[in-house]
């Protein structure tokens, strides 16, 4: 397949063909992203990406059941584009069963509530959308491009449209302490409540060296938390989350414990889980920091 720089995706897309849209990312200023710092955001022309998907029906691509759109925000593309792509890859791939797709914040807010229901409708059926925190401060602070109301906005706009909506948040952006954390998890987990996605993925902070956050954390402006304050932040997210049948995952390498499972059905047992390693304060019940990464 053809690609313009290094391609990233969602760990549970780790089967899914690749499909390179567009390039780069639309907002690309986040503070503690390097992924597409590299590229100039741009659509890749219709023609090609058309071709792409011919090609990849003459390999063992053809049986693909499920296909993400790269890179960094499919959402902002034109709907006649995607509606274009979406409509050659049913036709091309007879068992495909889903299209998906990350989703900034204001190319969702760019749309109309009408565009992202016809899209969705068109066979687009999951999006990623970077939540980060509810704190309206913090995603300021690290250059999200919207507060607190517009992400909540732009999540709820995808989930009225009818998508199938996996959440990712952040621990650790607010730094270490305690007063802190509370706060981030109460904020965090007032948005997801408010929001109602399917799906909430947390990932614990890991600077990356050459973002604003990396040095920011040089200059001492910024306190990593320790493995058990991110467990801590972890467990009071958790707490607080009222919805029920939500699938919850804490198991991205960058993660000290891995955690999975459904809110509020398996509260007690993720809670217990948590506890107990957060009252041994075991260090070798965790993740190894060289295991540990983006």
């Amino acid at each position: 397949m053809r690609y313009e720089g290094d391609i990233y995706r969602p760990p549970g897309e780790w089967k899914s063909y690749l499909l390179q849209c567009t390039v780069g990312c639309s907002n690309n200023t986040c503070t503690f992203c390097s992924m597409y710092k590299s590229k100039r955001y741009h659509t890749r022309p219709l023609a090609d990406v058309l071709e792409d998907i011919e090609m990849a029906s003459r390999t063992w691509y053809r049986d693909t059941e499920t296909v993400f759109l790269c890179d960094g925000d499919a959402i902002d593309l034109p709907p006649e584009y995607l509606f274009a792509v979406l409509d050659a890859l049913y036709k091309t791939f007879p068992h495909l069963r889903r299209v998906t797709t990350y989703a900034g914040p204001l190319s969702t807010l760019r749309k109309t509530p009408e565009e992202l229901k016809a899209i969705r409708q068109a066979g687009l059926q999951r999006a990623y959308l970077g939540v980060e925190t509810g704190d309206d401060a913090l995603l300021r602070h690290v250059k999200k491009g919207v507060g607190a109301d517009g992400m909540l906005q732009a999540g709820q706009r995808l989930v009225e449209a009818g998508f199938d909506l996996w959440t990712i948040v952040i621990t650790g952006l607010e730094g270490g302490g305690r007063e802190a954390l509370e706060r981030n998890a109460a904020l965090t987990a007032k948005m997801i409540n408010e929001m109602k996605p399917k799906h909430l993925s947390s990932m614990t902070l890991m600077p990356v060296e050459g973002t604003p956050l990396y040095a920011e954390v040089e200059r001492g402006e910024l306190t990593l938390q320790n493995p058990f304050e991110s467990l801590l932040e972890v467990r009071q997210l958790v707490s607080q989350i009222e919805l029920s049948g939500l699938h919850y995952t804490s198991n991205h390498a960058s993660n000290y414990l891995p955690i999975k499972g459904t809110i509020k059905e398996e509260r007690e047992r993720i809670l217990g889980q948590l506890d107990e390693v957060l009252q041994s304060h075991d260090m070798s019940r965790l993740r190894d920091e060289y295991m540990r990464g983006l």
